[in-house]
Parts: C-alpha cells; sequence; structure tokens
C-alpha cells in the first residue's frame, strides 16, 4: 500500500458531473491504495479564464462527432462504474459561486464532508436549481447542515478569498480542468485516469 502520508488532492467543483463521478468512485480507490484524498473546493470558471480552457460543449461545439463521443464515453463510465443514481441536472449549467464558496465554509466549521455528499447529491442524483438562493437554503436544512452560519460565512472576504487562493492554488500546480487530482506533486486530470492513478500508486508500493 502508499504512504499514507502521502499528500493526495482532489480538487472539485460542483459543477462538473465528472467530479460527481470521481466523487462515487475515490472511496474504490482510497481502499485500494491506501490513500486518502483531501477535497479541496475551488471555482471551475476561474480555472478555465486562467487556463484558457473551455467546457466539452463549448470546445466540441463546431465538432458534432466529438462531442457526441464524450457523452457516449459518460455513458460508458455510468454503466461500467454503476452508477445508477446519476441524472443529468435540467438545471446545467449551474453557477456555482456561492456553493463553492460553501464548501470552503463548510470546511472550515468541520462539516466539509457531509457537505459535499449533500451538494453533489442534490446537483447530480436528485438535480436541484442550487444557484437559486432559497433552494440553496432549504437543502442545507433538509441536509442537517448549519444552514445559517453557513450562508453567512459564505459573504465574508475570507471565504471568498480562500476559494479564490485554492483556485489559484490548483493553477499553479498545473490544473486546467476539473475533475482533478494531484498525489505528491503529480497532476492525473480526469474521472478516467483514476485508474490508472490507481494503478501506478499500488505498482510504487509493489
Amino acid at each position: 500500500m502508499t504512504d499514507p502520508a502521502s499528500d493526495a488532492v482532489f480538487y472539485f467543483d460542483f459543477a462538473s458531473p465528472n467530479a460527481y463521478f470521481a466523487h462515487r468512485i475515490l472511496p474504490g480507490v482510497e481502499a485500494r491504495t491506501g490513500l486518502k484524498f483531501r477535497y479541496v473546493p475551488v471555482l471551475l470558471g476561474g480555472i478555465f479564464k486562467a487556463t484558457g480552457n473551455q467546457a466539452p460543449m463549448i470546445a466540441f461545439a463546431d465538432v458534432p462527432a466529438k462531442l457526441a463521443y464524450e457523452y457516449k464515453e459518460i455513458e460508458r463510465f455510468i454503466a461500467r462504474h454503476d452508477l445508477k443514481a446519476f441524472n443529468f441536472n435540467p438545471h446545467f449549467p449551474v453557477n456555482t459561486l456561492a456553493l463553492m464558496r460553501g464548501a470552503v465554509a463548510a470546511e472550515a466549521e468541520g462539516v466539509l464532508a457531509p457537505y459535499v455528499e449533500a451538494m453533489f447529491h442534490f446537483m447530480w442524483e436528485k438535480p436541484r436549481k442550487l444557484d437559486d438562493g432559497d433552494v440553496f437554503h432549504a437543502t442545507l436544512t433538509e441536509a442537517g447542515l448549519p444552514a445559517e452560519r453557513l450562508l453567512e460565512l459564505v459573504a465574508t472576504p475570507d471565504i471568498k478569498a480562500q476559494l479564490m487562493a485554492n483556485t489559484q492554488t490548483a493553477v499553479d500546480q498545473g490544473v486546467f480542468g476539473i475533475p482533478s487530482f494531484v498525489v505528491d506533486g503529480e497532476l492525473y486530470f480526469g474521472k478516467d485516469r483514476l485508474e490508472s492513478l490507481a494503478a501506478a500508486l499500488i505498482g510504487r508500493s509493489a
């Protein structure tokens, strides 16, 4: 098994369905490698702006066959990992600025794990329009999270600055999209790289 002291980071934004897929299969990777990933909230739009990258639906808009292939690969991934709970959010794209600031706030309050689970669930399993303030508040409450405290923190300069800092750190490490994983300084991008990441880590410790 890999040294559990190794630094492993999962950069995520709830806006990405691929981040949801990664979140769902990451426990299996952790079980096989002995590694524990640290979830770090970032803003995908900020990463795109800093790197000149674009979402596939924009980047491949003029290449219909490639865009269709991307969707086919998503279907294959869902089938391969039996992710039957997935439902494409009809409100996509959802502005996740408040949600990602909320993740930073949740980390500060020691409730990041249940926050992440709730937001991924209501973004990609039982989809809601989470960029609606009332819906966001109701969802936090329903999930048993400290809604009032988190919403108070979301508006503070420190939380806003921390999300910006997280995003910049990711860019500085070579991140250009989500989901991205950095293990001991080495970048792996995309849900499909998790298997190769696991294999590399297991091979390293063999």
